[in-house]
């Protein structure tokens, strides 16, 4: 029996658990911000993960990111004119993203209700998720001095 979470998530996602996927789950998971693809692909090329040589392209990165998207294992964090960030906490949270200096915070979960259908016309819900917006504490404490 594999012991090992990521492997087990990556298999119950229905995605194989090849070296640079195993990688950028990993630095997901040990990762405390919201890191952009491109501050992965650095951070998966700088250190080894799985054991084995995780070097991947950049196109590997971004494709996996994808996948690992598409599969409910990694959350994107849309960010309005700046790059996505990813979070693989495996916790349900909302975000606040500061307008100033584009900062992804966790807020804590709070449930919104869902119309009776389950859809918003002719739209079918599969999640729905919060982002507040306005200046984190460091910016707020910077425009108020």
């Amino acid at each position: 029996m594999n012991t090992d979470p990521i492997k087990r998530s990556l298999e119950a996602g229905g995605l194989r658990c090849t070296p640079q996927r195993y990688a950028v789950m990993a630095f997901l998971r040990e990762h405390e911000g919201h890191p952009t693809a491109a501050e992965i692909f650095e951070a998966v090329n700088r250190r080894c993960y799985s054991g084995k040589d995780p070097r991947s392209s950049r196109a590997t990165t971004y494709n996996n990111l994808r996948d690992l998207v598409e599969a409910g294992l990694v959350r994107e964090v849309a960010v309005e004119g700046r790059a996505a960030r990813f979070d693989a906490k495996g916790l349900r949270n909302h975000h606040f993203i500061c307008d100033r200096c584009g900062k992804v915070e966790d807020v804590e979960w709070y449930d919104v209700p869902r119309p009776r259908s389950g859809s918003l016309g002719k739209r079918v819900l599969r999640e729905c998720e919060l982002i507040f917006r306005g200046l984190c504490a460091k910016c707020a404490a910077r425009r108020s001095s």
